[in-house]
């Protein structure tokens, strides 16, 4: 009977030992993409989603309903919660992916707004690229903060009137908060989200 207990002791102090060395890699990590149900870019979608995949951390896309979804380019993909559904603890990172489909859909979505705001002061990544920058200096995160978009005027003119210091850059990179201006540099964006993140 003692050797049972010492075995199962032992067994919980390696299974204890295996979950502080995942944590450490950042297998466990989890980010949050969130898309437009219809008309998000392709790419700012797929390429880091790639990237994060192959860093072994988990992903979630959610959109503002459930279902099918599709690009402006014709990619598909099926979400299975809505923006609604997400609890911020759960992730260590939220991605807003662009397209036209952004303002219609996100700009003034109130949960994304109250999820960008509880990612920010919890200390985590919080991330837009193309027109959703919009959504972050609507939540009030961009203020006095560097910050990127795509650049139509109203889309500049949002983050200025927010508060945020627009930099025609690639992308922008100021504490916490990545940005980045178009499709081109959805690579480079997912890669700034994985370096926030430790990988």
């Amino acid at each position: 009977m003692r050797g049972w207990i010492v075995f199962l002791i032992l067994m919980l102090v390696i299974c204890g030992c295996i979950n502080e060395v995942k944590n450490k890699t950042g297998d466990n990590m989890s980010v949050l993409m969130v898309i437009a149900p219809k008309d998000f870019r392709d790419e700012e979608l797929f390429e880091p989603l790639q990237i994060f995949e192959s860093k072994y951390i988990n992903v979630d896309v959610v959109s503002t309903t459930r279902g099918e979804h599709i690009g402006m380019l014709g990619g598909k993909i099926t979400t299975s919660k809505t923006i609604k559904e997400v609890n911020a603890k759960d992730y260590d990172a939220i991605v807003i992916v662009g397209g036209i489909g952004s303002k219609e859909y996100l700009w003034d979505n109130e949960d994304l707004q109250k999820l960008v705001k509880e990612f920010y002061n919890d200390g985590k990544v919080v991330s837009a690229i193309c027109l959703s920058p919009v959504v972050l200096a609507r939540a009030g995160i961009l203020r006095d903060k560097k910050a990127t978009v795509f650049p139509t005027k109203e889309a500049i003119e949002e983050l200025k009137k927010h508060g945020a210091i627009y930099v025609d850059e690639g992308v922008v990179v100021d504490g916490n908060v990545v940005t980045a201006k178009n499709p081109n540099y959805a690579k480079d964006f997912g890669l700034e989200v994985v370096k926030l993140l430790g990988k």
